[in-house]
């Protein structure tokens, strides 16, 4: 019966690995992410003198929003393998991500919540620059939702804050 519970206990272990498809699978995300970046970029290149100055810092903003959900997407990739399914091993003669290998599922969550909140807020800055077409209840339900993703965060930190403590 030991024999059967090990073999058991090795099988549900190594399905861990099923995850690192998934984790490959986002690298494939952040390319199609890279390619709407540089999209967005070139078309807008050749009429940029025409372009007025609101649609510009919108077009900036969703640049921006871009580039953090590339970032959220390294730091799920990264740090979910790692805390999933295996160590990197990275050469001591490459660069290494200062964080990598520091961020455990609770820091990571909270990185998350945080990057949504920072997506969510540029969304929000996007609808306040550009109120033409969008209603007063509309404009009202994106506020109700970054404040919902804003308390998300806070909430989970302060349980996080409140764990770490009862823990020492």
């Amino acid at each position: 019966m030991k024999r059967l519970e090990k073999k058991f206990e090795s099988l549900m272990y190594a399905t861990r690995w099923l995850l690192a498809p998934i984790y490959l699978g986002l690298s494939l995300a952040l390319l199609m992410l890279l390619i709407k970046f540089f999209q967005e970029i070139i078309h807008v290149f050749p009429i940029i003198f025409e372009k007025p100055e609101k649609d510009l810092v919108l077009l900036i903003l969703s640049l921006v929003d871009m580039a953090l959900v590339g970032g959220l997407i390294v730091m799920v990739m990264f740090s979910g393998y790692e805390n999933f399914v295996s160590q990197l091993d990275i050469d001591d003669n490459m660069e290494k991500l200062s964080w990598l290998g520091k961020l455990d599922s609770g820091s990571l969550k909270q990185k998350v919540a945080a990057s949504i909140v920072a997506i969510s807020s540029i969304h929000l800055l996007q609808k306040f620059m550009n109120l033409e077409g969008t209603s007063s209840d509309e404009l009202m339900w994106y506020v109700i939702i970054h404040l919902t993703f804003v308390l998300s965060s806070l909430g989970m930190a302060w349980v996080d804050k409140f764990n770490h403590k009862s823990h020492q």
